[in-house]
């Protein structure tokens, strides 16, 4: 292909000088105006970024809502996919960007481990019992993490006042773990269908906790045990009941005793014979709370999503909102100081 160069006119010195100005400014002003951050390097949209952590390099998705470009600090969201999944899975099926997109704030989907043959699919994390190939080369996810916040803070203005974390199964594990070991960090959490064996790394600090499960999880035992072979695979967890990890959190906070309980929701359509219970502890220390939604006749999922694999994880639900639910809790709560950037760890 041949490509002419256009030919330029000659101008005079002056007005050559005074037109360079000119432009200069108009760019300027376009640049302000532009759907461009002015003091970050995200802009508006969906973005993946690759960062190294101990020689490895690890992933993640963030979804940058419009609202980055006020200038003022976001609140962020870590949600991790379930185990035997990925970010782009979790993504589609949840679709909290959506509501960080109405409401402001960041959701950053953070990738687990997995073989590399199986092209970014099949990741789990490390949380200390479980699970897959980031139990077995005892990944640090909690590192992992905290560098991903980093990352984005290097990027995007980020309220470190107002981070989150949620996830599903052995992504609601990972936000637990991750809650424990750098509360400094973390301003509430709220899990969805799995718990943590919190034995193994004991809150350090109050915590707010919003949990979500259904009594008839068939993977994730609400009441614990040993649950059914990962797909694929022979690996099987043992699950830690929900009563006790809750329980950890409660006494973590010095919660009351007695939870108080709201009136029991009643499904409809497609979700006849579902029902949803709130039970909440509080106020606990430091104006936290512990947050019990109960269901019934749901399977392993996240409440309000899409259906998704139902012969394998069990009856979707609509009985509750998990996204709008948990951003009504994470408004009620803020970490008092700012977090430092990389720490602990």
């Amino acid at each position: 292909m041949n490509v002419e160069k256009p030919q330029i006119p000659r101008l005079r010195p002056g007005l050559g000088l005074f037109l360079a100005f000119a432009v200069a400014a108009l760019i300027a002003l376009a640049l302000r105006s532009n759907a461009q951050p002015s003091s970050a390097g995200l802009a508006p949209g969906d973005h993946q970024r690759v960062i190294t952590l101990g020689g490895a390099d690890r992933r993640y998705l963030v979804h940058v809502p419009g609202a980055v470009l006020s200038g003022e600090p976001l609140p962020a969201i870590l949600s991790f996919h379930g185990g035997g999944g990925h970010p782009e899975q979790h993504r589609r099926s949840t679709r909290l960007h959506e509501l960080g997109e109405r409401e402001g704030f960041l959701v950053v989907y953070p990738a687990g481990t997995g073989r590399s043959f199986l092209a970014g699919k099949l990741l789990t994390w490390n949380v200390g019992h479980c699970c897959g190939l980031a139990l077995e080369r005892k990944a640090d996810d909690v590192g992992f993490s905290l560098a991903v916040l980093d990352d984005l803070a290097s990027l995007v203005p980020v309220d470190s006042t107002r981070v989150y974390a949620t996830g599903l199964s052995n992504g609601a594990m990972m936000a637990m773990r991750l809650a424990a070991e750098a509360p400094e960090r973390i301003a509430a959490i709220a899990p969805v269908a799995g718990a943590a064996p919190l034995d193994r790394y004991p809150p350090s600090a109050p915590m707010p906790v919003m949990h979500f499960h259904s009594v008839d999880d068939e993977r994730a035992l609400y009441e614990g045990g040993l649950g059914p072979p990962f797909p694929f695979t022979r690996s099987r967890v043992d699950h830690i009941g929900v009563e006790t990890t809750l329980a950890a959190w409660r006494e973590a906070a010095s919660c009351p005793a007695e939870p108080e309980v709201a009136a029991r929701l009643e499904g409809e359509g497609d979700d006849a014979g579902h029902t949803a219970q709130r039970y909440r502890w509080g106020a606990c220390e430091g104006g936290t709370e512990v947050i019990l939604w109960k269901l019934s006749g749901a399977g392993h999922v996240w409440p309000g999503a899409a259906k998704l694999r139902p012969r394998l994880l069990g009856a979707p639900t609509k009985i509750v909102d998990a996204n709008t639910e948990m951003w009504r809790f994470f408004q009620a709560h803020r970490r008092l100081e700012a977090a430092p950037l990389g720490g602990p760890r």
